[in-house]
């Protein structure tokens, strides 16, 4: 239903469980927590588009299907990115609902 890619800084991750394919209990986040980077806030950027070939067959979409590609970033409370993850998700069954404090 999606296909996501999460990039990090190197300094944060070198040596770490972060490196590992099982990242432990709580994942990526809890281990950048662990080294003191703590997400504090996170930027999306979403649009819509149609499928390469390559993401119909992994996706498994229909003929006409569009796909959300949503790009995330996290930052620490000091402003400095410590994560940007890459998703995209298959348009006919996903929703994303924002919400956004007036003040």
């Amino acid at each position: 239903m999606q296909l996501a890619t999460s990039r990090l800084p190197r300094e944060l991750t070198r040596g770490t469980q972060a490196e590992e394919m099982d990242t432990g209990p709580g994942g990526i986040y809890s281990r950048l927590e662990d080294a003191g980077y703590k997400p504090s806030r996170y930027t999306e950027l979403v649009k819509t588009r149609m499928p390469s070939r390559e993401e119909t067959t992994a996706l498994q979409l229909g003929a006409g299907v569009p796909v959300l590609v949503l790009q995330r970033v996290a930052y620490d409370s000091n402003g400095r990115p410590v994560e940007v993850n890459e998703m995209t998700l298959t348009g006919d069954r996903y929703e994303l609902l924002y919400e956004i404090p007036a003040d």
